[in-house]
């Protein structure tokens, strides 16, 4: 009886040391491998090797929780099958050459904390799923060929810190309820195609330090009420149509602010820190 009590531990210690993520993950993996040209990639994973062994991937508890393959030479569009990692936090696959349309089932991801898709050819409108995606802290997919307006269901996001968006050819406006985002510190909009006034509802927003908004086609005056942004650093809101009178608000900055990018009728400023 003793004998057996020990082999059965031993079965069960076996089992637990020889334990692997599921076939579930394993085929997302394989998915996004297949689609993004794997074998082309800088550093490319063995299909017949330990998942535990490819490169980029962080594994707790047999599940994938963070894929990191930024400069990895990924080319092609991201698969459905990336919805099914829905333990993943972090997805970084930034300087690379993806493109087509974010899929939709990025919504799936509700684990996710930071959804890195910078540097691509990614096309098509941002999902309206990633409203669904409760914990996220970071949106970065600046410098993509996305379109269409802000999907208004990121003010929902309240735990998000950095919004970064520039240099696609997003379209609209600025959403009043962008005050809900009240853990925002970096918000870049810049080198897009919107439009309409600067809310003033920016000025809720106590924790933001970047402000970029460079490169668009907002009109209106620059809010004043900006002056109450104590921890305002940059401020980019050159080559727009704001009115020239805005310009008077550079005299009640913040302290703090040490990167000012003003634009008058035929200049542009800087003003630096003091």
């Amino acid at each position: 009886m003793k004998n057996l009590s020990y082999i059965l531990i031993f079965c069960l210690v076996t089992s637990y040391s020889f334990a692997s993520i599921s076939k579930v993950q394993k085929n997302a993996l394989v998915a996004l491998y297949n689609a993004t040209n794997g074998d082309q990639w800088n550093t490319s994973w063995n299909l017949e090797a330990d998942v535990e062994s490819w490169f980029g991937l962080t594994i707790e508890n047999n599940k994938i929780v963070e894929i990191n393959l930024q400069f990895n030479n990924l080319k092609g569009e991201l698969p459905t099958e990336l919805g099914d990692l829905t333990d993943l936090r972090k997805l970084n696959l930034g300087f690379n050459q993806l493109s087509g349309e974010i899929p939709t089932s990025i919504s799936n991801l509700t684990e996710l904390t930071a959804l890195e898709l910078f540097m691509n050819k990614l096309v098509g409108q941002i999902p309206s799923g990633i409203g669904q995606l409760k914990n996220i802290e970071y949106i970065k997919l600046y410098s993509n060929q996305l379109t269409g307006d802000i999907p208004e269901s990121i003010m929902g996001l309240s735990q998000l810190k950095e919004l970064l968006l520039s240099s696609n050819y997003l379209t609209g406006t600025i959403s009043p309820n962008i005050h809900a985002l009240e853990n925002l510190e970096k918000l870049g909009l810049m080198d897009n195609k919107m439009s309409g006034e600067i809310p003033v509802e920016l000025a809720e927003l106590h924790n933001l330090e970047e402000l970029m908004l460079s490169s668009n086609s907002f009109s209106g005056n620059l809010p004043i009420e900006f002056i109450s942004l104590t921890k305002l650093n940059t401020l980019m809101v050159s080559d727009n149509n704001l009115n020239q009178e805005y310009i008077t608000v550079s005299g009640n900055t913040p302290q703090n602010l040490s990167n000012m990018v003003l634009q008058s009728a035929t200049a542009i400023m800087d003003i630096e820190k003091e």
